[in-house]
């Protein structure tokens, strides 16, 4: 019996509700994840042939660099995440999603709006503040999509007919009110209306933080929570520390992202140290959880699959709360917190974690959605381990080469573009390190363009014979 069917005719009627939608989703998402890092790759390069693309503005640092951080961001995660919210909503309120082409029309919103948002970044008009680049034609694109496709989800939850909570509603659920909210807020405050002064760093980097760390964790601990019991066939343990991971991460998350270098009065800094402090209780809730529950399967469920890139997406995160932590620190800060170690933290938050877990619950729920298996099994694995050894050798030299940096920078004797210079091997070694999660990113679109179109010609096949049937026609008797 294959795997990915589905047991009854519930179970098939409830995941295939979700199908046209998660393939939009899930579509338009691939494209971007390719787009962005292939920018992501154009401007490393930048560093080491400058004079390579000198000639054209549109692929200058200044621009890539921003495009391709929007692209990820925007491009990925956030079709990502809303498509697997909406199914994991649906497969635990066993309720279907009703109307399936509105949420097909705001992912199709969606993607315009990236569009719209790269387009202007790569031209030069941005707002200037960091992973809120795009400008008002895709901003209010993308908030309305995301209104959309948050009020489905939600409708999904409303008509759930198992109405016990567990652990994945409480991140889902904050989540989808989470990122309007901040979204919202900086659009607000530093595009449509801009404030002045230092409020304009406070809410860029408040926003910053909320985006980047909290609503990804929400999103990806949700759904990590909801696939390790799937996934090895037993109940998640230590629910009750779940909760406190989930209060850890709202009431303390918030509050950071404030460097000790940023522009701001003195207490801001001090404050978000206390709430990057108290991760503490967040990592070692997380930590408990992901052991207790996965402990003993490791070894049996190692198959390159979906455990594979959740498992790995989980161990990521706890590494990046671990940098976070460090980064809370104020001498440390003061060392690391100006050099690529915080890109090393960052690059480890979003791509080793929400990206990694992201890829894991794709493979597991989308052959079940579509009903058909992946046409290339083997590129799985193969997409593991590239996206494997792209983070291993992108996060780990910029964290080290950031350090080097940073303590070179203390020591005034050295001069400045001699710690330049020796930075630039760290940045040929993370060059390398993308151009394997660009390999791998390939394999991921591949196997969901060929899949999708499989899909497409099957529903063909089915229709066109409806098509060309020749009408009854009744004799009518005199």
């Amino acid at each position: 019996m294959n795997e990915n069917v589905p047991a009854s005719f519930a179970d098939v009627k409830l995941e295939a509700s979700c199908r046209v939608p998660l393939l939009a989703l899930f579509g338009g998402a691939a494209v971007w994840l390719v787009v962005s890092s292939a920018l992501a790759l154009i401007a490393s390069l930048n560093f080491h042939m400058p004079e390579k693309f000198a000639h054209c503005a549109w692929l200058t640092y200044g621009r890539v660099f921003p495009a391709a951080n929007d692209a990820l961001l925007y491009g990925f995660c956030v079709p990502a995440g809303i498509g697997v919210a909406i199914w994991i909503l649906s497969q635990l309120g066993r309720a279907p999603l009703r109307d399936p082409l509105v949420p097909v029309f705001a992912a199709n919103l969606w993607h315009l709006g990236v569009l719209v948002g790269l387009i202007e970044i790569l031209s030069g008009n941005t707002t200037g503040f960091d992973w809120l680049e795009f400008q008002r034609g895709g901003s209010v694109l993308l908030f309305f999509a995301y209104l959309l496709l948050a009020a489905w989800a939600m409708m999904v939850f409303t008509a759930r007919r198992e109405r016990a909570l567990q652990p994945p509603h409480w991140f889902l659920i904050a989540a989808l009110f989470w990122f309007p909210w901040v979204y919202a807020t900086a659009n607000l405050f530093l595009v449509a209306w801009p404030v002045r002064g230092i409020a304009q760093s406070v809410i860029a980097l408040w926003f910053a933080n909320n985006f980047i760390f909290v609503w990804l964790s929400l999103i990806g601990l949700g759904t990590a929570f909801y696939f390790f019991p799937r996934l090895i066939g037993r109940p998640l343990q230590a629910v009750h520390y779940a909760l406190f991971a989930f209060w850890s991460l709202i009431l303390f998350g918030t509050f950071c992202g404030i460097p000790h270098t940023a522009p701001v009065p003195a207490w801001m800094p001090t404050l978000s140290s206390v709430g990057g402090g108290m991760f503490v209780v967040l990592l070692l809730t997380v930590t408990i959880v992901e052991v207790r529950t996965v402990w003993g399967f490791i070894k049996s469920k190692w198959d390159n699959g979906p455990f594979c890139f959740i498992g790995s997406g989980a161990d990521c995160f706890v590494i990046s709360l671990l940098m976070m932590i460090a980064l809370a620190c104020p001498a440390f800060d003061r060392t690391a917190g100006f050099t690529w170690f915080t890109q090393a933290q960052l690059q480890l938050q979003i791509y080793g974690f929400f990206a990694m877990t992201m890829f894991g619950a794709i493979y597991y729920l989308l052959p079940r959605a579509v009903d058909l298996k992946f046409p290339f099994p083997k590129l799985v694995a193969a997409h593991y381990w590239m996206s494997l050894i792209g983070i291993v050798l992108l996060v780990l030299p910029l964290a080290i080469g950031g350090i080097e940096q940073g303590l070179k920078l203390d020591n005034a004797k050295i001069a400045f573009p001699e710690i330049m210079n020796l930075s630039l091997m760290y940045l040929r070694v993370s060059t390398v390190g993308i151009c394997f999660i660009l390999i791998g990113n390939l394999l991921f679109a591949l196997n969901v363009f060929v899949m999708t179109c499989v899909w497409k010609m099957a529903l063909l096949k089915k229709i066109l014979p409806a098509i060309n049937a020749p009408l009854e026609t009744s004799e009518v008797k005199s």
